[in-house]
């Protein structure tokens, strides 16, 4: 079983229109069991043929995906679901690109041994920005029901971004600050995303270590097979403790948490 996220938490809109949406809501209402029974199809044949070259698991070993994703959950990801078509596969297989509101497993610029899970914020040629912790995308707010502010206090880097740094940040976080940075926000180059957590005051993200390659990125979360009660401590070791081994067979039944058990994690599509 590999590690998802290794990471130290930062402290710190007349009759026409009102019958036009009525005709949209009929629409989403008929394509939601449709895109439902899709999802559940694609996620069954991926757990039926799939193997490493396919599908592989992950645990969440950190809170900054909260609570969107929690520590202890275990998660089948999609490796082909960003892999470029082929000439037939195309035709079977769901290839889609990444978008923004994605929720996507990737191996850390910083090093690349290491796996984070994050939601994807910007798109290349995207311009951002955080203004009292409202993140603002070309120019526009954008609403964000996934996120979540656990904290408070105000950082001036953290909660007004891009700023003058006032934490130990990586080098590609700087190379960022110093060759992406036009009119006060951070434009998104080519072939890269900007990510950040769900858990928005608790993330180690794109504020901190820059853009991800899209060669690092593995492939997107598919569902939730297993999620247990336990703390990042637990988890932080390459392999499993006797006292995990020990907190499983005493507490396996009280702390499995059985309702998150085989849900569908899903992006948040964003068009602006």
């Amino acid at each position: 079983m590999e590690e998802v996220e290794l990471e130290i938490p930062q402290e710190d809109s007349p009759q026409e229109a009102g019958t036009l949406a009525a005709a949209n809501n009929a629409n989403q209402n008929e394509a939601a069991p449709r895109n439902m029974i899709a999802e559940w199809t694609i996620t069954i044949l991926l757990l039926l043929f799939g193997t490493t070259t396919l599908v592989q698991a992950f645990v969440i070993p950190t809170g900054s995906m909260e609570d969107t994703l929690l520590v202890g959950d275990h998660l089948l990801v999609d490796k082909l679901a960003y892999a470029p078509p082929g000439q037939l596969s195309k035709f079977v297989l769901p290839y889609s690109p990444i978008k923004r509101g994605d929720i996507i497993v990737f191996r850390w610029p910083s090093d690349i041994k290491l796996t984070f899970v994050k939601r994807v914020i910007g798109i290349p040629g995207d311009h951002i920005r955080l203004e009292d912790k409202a993140l603002y995308r070309n120019g526009k707010k954008i609403t964000e029901p996934y996120k979540y502010h656990k904290n408070d206090s105000y950082d001036s880097y953290r909660d007004n971004f891009p700023s003058s740094p006032n934490a130990n940040v990586e080098g590609g976080a700087l190379e960022m600050l110093q060759s992406h940075v036009v009119g006060r926000e951070i434009v998104v180059p080519e072939n890269c995303y900007f990510a950040m957590g769900d858990n928005r005051d608790y993330s180690l993200d794109s504020r901190y270590w820059g853009f991800v390659p899209r060669q690092n990125i593995i492939g997107k979360p598919l569902i939730i097979y297993w999620s247990y009660e336990t703390t990042t401590e637990m988890l932080s070791s390459p392999s499993i403790s006797a006292e995990h081994l020990k907190d499983l067979a005493f507490n396996f039944f009280r702390k499995t948490r059985w309702q998150r058990s085989f849900q569908l994690i899903r992006g948040f599509p964003s068009p602006e």
